[in-house]
């Protein structure tokens, strides 16, 4: 058996809430697997949940940062460069949208709500990618997101996020054609409903784990160790070859058709 080894290895991560997050997940199997991390949190009031999410870590750097300002990206790869000189890895997981956008008619939402979902949960990838870039330097370094089934399907309830996840996305596949030569690799993970509390806000959510475990393949839903195991393979050199790729974890539900 290969075990994955990322000794030495450096990452920035952005979007731990809480330790039931899906970011959290593969923070701390990448952890495990020896990489140096430090975490971005959104603001003041996040940062205790965070700092007590990441403890068992000893004391990783953690930078508050508003993914949707260029210059708090800015200042956070600052001090992700001042700690470790270096950046080789980084996860971003981070998605937001209006409650009042979630559920009801999808053509009820707003141009504010629409432009929060999009910049929020899809543009702030493109500041993180390139921002981390120099960083990565000669080597290279691998960035994984986090997107959903309903990036090409409809799923009630989710609404404007499909639109942001599907834009996601598309993201993932200019800029890993952008940086590939130099050797930066950028991929996302399609994951299937998990408990997180950003989940639980979804009308339907409910209904999206039983179908997902009713109807796929393995008739069973993902935990969210088998989407960090995912991550940390992408976050390796096993997955040197590997590039704008969404990558489906999620029991094999999306390949069913009825």
């Amino acid at each position: 058996m290969t075990t994955i080894d990322l000794t030495g290895k450096k990452g920035a991560v952005f979007g731990v809430a809480n330790q039931r997050s899906i970011a959290w997940a593969i923070a701390e199997t990448l952890a495990a697997a020896g990489a140096e991390l430090a975490f971005t949190y959104y603001n003041e009031r996040l940062l205790e949940a965070v700092r007590k999410a990441t403890a068992p870590l000893g004391d990783p750097l953690l930078v508050e940062c508003d993914a949707t300002d260029d210059g708090q990206v800015a200042q956070a790869y600052q001090a992700v460069g001042e700690r470790f000189g270096r950046l080789d890895i980084v996860v971003h997981s981070i998605a937001f949208a209006h409650r009042d956008d979630l559920g009801g008619d999808f053509s009820a939402t707003n141009r504010d709500g629409f432009r929060t979902a999009m910049e929020a949960s899809a543009y702030s990838l493109m500041p993180v990618v390139r921002l981390a870039v120099p960083l990565m330097g000669e080597t290279g370094g691998s960035v994984v997101t986090l997107t959903f089934d309903a990036a090409t399907r409809v799923y009630p309830g989710y609404n404007i996020m499909g639109v942001a996840k599907a834009a996601l996305e598309n993201e993932v596949r200019q800029l890993a054609a952008e940086y590939g030569t130099r050797n930066v690799r950028v991929n996302a993970i399609s994951a299937g409903p998990l408990p997180t509390l950003a989940a639980r806000s979804i009308p339907g959510y409910n209904l999206m784990r039983e179908a997902y475990a009713g109807r796929s393949p393995l008739r069973r839903n993902v935990t969210h160790q088998e989407v960090a195991n995912a991550a940390l393979f992408l976050c390796s050199d096993l997955a040197s070859g590997i590039t704008g790729a969404v990558i489906p974890v999620d029991a094999g539900y999306s390949i069913m058709g009825i």
